[in-house]
């Protein structure tokens, strides 16, 4: 699973604190002024998906859109959406649809600034630039290269899959693969279909093609070995020197890999 280490531009001190926070094997980072509302969100809206799951077992394992039971609750409404959307099991959604709930409560709260990462799923809002170093294990662009984000392009969901981290199953061989939209349950689902869709670098320019006509995706990032791609309206490039950015990402503490609860 690909993460990203969100920070301030250097030139503007402070720097920005991060909360990691985690929940039955959940993992996130957290920058806000409103933590408990955030924390309050996470909490709430895992019980609701998991007293879900527990009345439909299928939704948790489905590979493809699958039918809902009667009176879903929203967050099952949205992670089906996204997975009519691609054409994907709805639990791919569920990081980004995490993220997105919990940073809007903070905001609804009185925030100014909400950022909640989920192992590498990010949706974020503020009013000042936000960097984002880009991690891709095994390829050497890792550490060198961010995301600028103004203000302008915020609220935004950036959400990230990998074949070479983590436990969440992929059928691809992609080090990389990063959805931009306003809709963090579709950007997340997106991203994953993208990951499994990339087995080699000939892959690549059909696949984002592809992903980039899926009504509500802004652009689209793959990174396969050395070889990068890109479509639509991606943030800002900027280079970086960070070489302990694989240090700062989110870890799976009963494991050695990184991870997103996809």
């Amino acid at each position: 699973m690909v993460h990203f280490l969100p920070f301030l531009n250097k030139n503007r001190p402070p720097m920005r604190i991060y909360k990691r926070f985690s929940l039955e094997g959940a993992n996130f980072r957290i920058c806000s002024t409103h933590i408990q509302p955030i924390q309050a969100e996470i909490k709430q809206q895992r019980s609701t998906l998991i007293d879900y799951i527990h009345r439909h077992p299928q939704f948790m394992d489905a590979l493809a859109p699958i039918q809902l039971l009667k009176n879903p609750p929203e967050i099952v409404k949205q992670m089906d959406i996204a997975s009519r959307k691609v054409g994907i099991g709805p639990m791919a959604s569920v990081a980004g649809i995490m993220a997105q709930l919990a940073a809007k409560a903070g905001l609804e709260a009185g925030a100014t600034e909400a950022i909640v990462e989920n192992g590498g799923d990010i949706y974020l809002h503020s009013e000042q630039e936000v960097i984002i170093g880009i991690y891709a294990k095994g390829s050497s662009l890792s550490g060198k290269l961010a995301y600028l984000l103004k203000p302008a392009q915020m609220p935004i969901s950036i959400c990230s899959s990998s074949s070479q981290m983590g436990h969440s199953l992929s059928f691809g061989n992609c080090n990389l693969a990063t959805v931009f939209a306003k809709n963090a349950a579709l950007a997340d689902a997106a991203a994953t279909y993208t990951c499994n869709s990339v087995k080699n670098q000939d892959d690549v320019n059909p696949v984002l093609e592809e992903i980039v006509n899926i009504q509500g995706i802004s652009g689209i990032l793959i990174i396969k070995d050395d070889h990068i791609g890109l479509v639509g309206e991606v943030p800002e490039l900027v280079k970086i020197a960070d070489f302990q950015l694989a240090d700062k990402i989110t870890m799976d503490k009963q494991s050695s890999h990184t991870i997103c609860l996809n």
